[in-house]
């Protein structure tokens, strides 16, 4: 058993430096316009959410399904873009418009660029102030001139550098490939221990079954019941739902040589599971729970009036706390590993030297063979914080009116 996880282990740690060390050539053959090593960019780049789904070396197609408004819908499979060898690569070709930057569609905004699909000659990235704000703008090479990118449009007004642009791109990302790979398993094992448990009835739990059953019991035990007490049958679906979603998502993040998909470390995916907490919640209170939000019996109105902001603010700010609390736990695991075998090229001078480069390999081994073991548990820990909390909320929202 021990040599099966540190199998695992090396195995991850292998992927996480053949991303890193790709990456690393694809910056020096000048790919976006920057040379050397910066762990931070890899770092983030690691995290992103592709278009491709990347497994090692080799990237593998996802439908792309994109919106700009001048020119329509278009639907295509991103291998369309034939990318480079290199892990996360770019497209060397570009098509309708669109090219495929470090894994990512981006919109040529000029529209004189070709929309049939054209070989492309590189791509560069520059510091330019748009509105003010230095910002990195990225460019594509074609027949020796430059044309500006457009990254996909987002909806945050601006917050975090997004906002509207020239094309909306509601794609089957890396992200949305992991969601339905993780679904599709946990259906098949749960349906395939249902039909254990109607096989076997009475029987001691058997294979699979016997090593989820104390997870269930765990949930049903010490949250939903002791949570929402007579209700816990009607809500104990939910939280199980929740807990093995969100479980089964994080483990499959801890698997690099897979994909290394960063799904619950994505804001989107959390913000949605979070949204869906908030209206089960809310939907759930009773006549004792709205009473406490705006009404607040045996207070007098002077304290209401400062109580009731902050009560109504409370609604959306527990939420809110779930989607942070997940998504920063999750991105933050992925970011110290990727940063920890970028020592590696860091100290060695990406290859130059080969000394250092190994004697770090040894500290850096170390160092992620640990991290990993802690993010195995942080997957466990983030699945039953988000369902614990969110039955605590629920048995605020349904909880009677003692007298």
């Amino acid at each position: 058993m021990l040599s099966k996880r540190l199998l695992i282990i090396l195995l991850s740690i292998f992927a996480l430096s053949v991303s890193a060390q790709d990456h690393n050539e694809h910056e020096a053959g000048g790919d976006t316009g920057h040379s050397g090593f910066d762990p931070a960019e890899v770092a983030f780049h690691h995290i992103s959410n592709h278009n491709t789904y990347s497994i090692g070396p080799w990237n593998l197609p996802l439908p792309c399904i994109l919106y700009a408004p001048e020119e329509g819908w278009s639907f295509f499979m991103s291998g369309v873009f034939e990318p480079v060898s290199e892990h996360h690569g770019s497209g060397r070709y570009a098509y309708k418009r669109y090219v495929l930057h470090k894994g990512i569609v981006m919109h040529v905004v000029d529209p004189s660029f070709p929309t049939d699909k054209v070989e492309v000659d590189d791509y560069d990235v520059k510091e330019e102030t748009v509105d003010g704000k230095q910002k990195e703008v990225t460019y594509v090479k074609y027949k020796g001139k430059e044309y500006k990118l457009d990254a996909k449009s987002t909806m945050d007004g601006g917050v975090f550098g997004g906002g509207i642009t020239s094309f909306y791109d509601f794609s089957i990302t890396k992200n949305v490939a992991g969601m339905m790979l993780v679904a599709l398993f946990l259906m098949w094992v749960f349906l395939s221990v249902a039909r254990t448990y109607r096989e076997r009835e009475g029987k001691a739990p058997k294979g699979v079954q016997g090593f989820l059953e104390p997870l269930f019991v765990f949930i049903q035990d010490e949250v939903t019941k002791p949570f929402l007490g007579d209700k816990w049958e009607k809500y104990n679906p939910y939280l199980l739902t929740l807990f093995f979603f969100i479980l089964g998502l994080n483990l499959f993040g801890q698997i690099p040589f897979l994909g290394g998909s960063n799904i619950t470390g994505n804001l989107a995916v959390t913000m949605v599971l979070a949204i869906v907490t908030f209206f089960v919640v809310n939907l759930s209170g009773n006549k004792n729970y709205w009473e406490h939000i705006f009404w607040m019996p045996g207070v007098p109105t002077w304290v209401k009036s400062i109580l009731t902001p902050v009560e109504v603010m409370s609604m959306f700010i527990k939420p809110m706390t779930l989607m942070l609390r997940l998504f920063a736990n999750v991105v933050a695991g992925h970011i110290v590993l990727v940063i920890f075998i970028g020592l590696i090229f860091v100290f060695g001078k990406s290859g130059q030297s080969a000394g250092a480069a190994y004697g770090t390999s040894i500290v850096s081994m170390l160092l992620t063979m640990f991290m990993m073991s802690l993010e195995i548990l942080v997957a466990f820990v983030q699945a039953y914080v988000f369902t614990i909390l969110t039955a605590s909320y629920l048995s605020a929202a349904t909880e009677e009116a003692h007298h």
